[in-house]
């Protein structure tokens, strides 16, 4: 599923952008930046998160922390990641490839503001070798997510 369900979200909502493909890993916000040439900022991280009984979406500027005050007083809870061997079922995307583009089912997705700092971002597409860029205003209306602050600032986050 994961790079053609991608290609096929792309293709209906945002047929302008392109998944770029590389020969070496992007699965890591390091490895991501480096084959890119960008700073790790603007690696747009996708976290998996559980909320109650519900799996939502948390996209954020990649060096960017969760803060764990800002995320009890938005979500009224702890943060909690999913297992690994959860992430691939619940989004239809393997570990190092998870984006917000091309599901497995509807999840709800919030894009952290700390996106902000940069005018292009480049989120996952589906596969630990595979990235988009976008603006990230355009990721948070193609993803519908809602905007929270819910990351160390980032004078913190050096």
């Amino acid at each position: 599923m994961s790079v053609a369900s991608v290609t096929a979200f792309f293709a209906t909502h945002a047929p302008d952008i392109a998944i770029e493909r590389y020969a070496t890993s992007t699965a890591t916000v390091a490895l991501a930046a480096e084959a890119l040439g960008v700073a790790p900022g603007q690696i747009a991280k996708t976290l998996s998160l559980r909320l109650d009984d519900e799996v939502v979406l948390l996209v954020a500027r990649g060096d960017a922390r969760l803060d764990n005050r800002k995320y009890k007083e938005r979500f009224g809870q702890k943060a909690r990641m999913l297992g690994l061997n959860e992430v691939e079922h619940e989004t239809g995307h393997p570990v190092g490839g998870v984006c917000p583009f091309g599901l497995a089912r509807p999840l709800r997705v919030f894009c952290d503001v700390s996106l902000r700092a940069f005018d292009v971002v480049f989120p996952a597409a589906g596969a630990p070798d595979a990235t988009v860029r976008m603006t990230p205003d355009r990721l948070a209306v193609l993803t519908q997510a809602e905007w929270v602050d819910v990351a160390q600032d980032a004078a913190v986050v050096t």
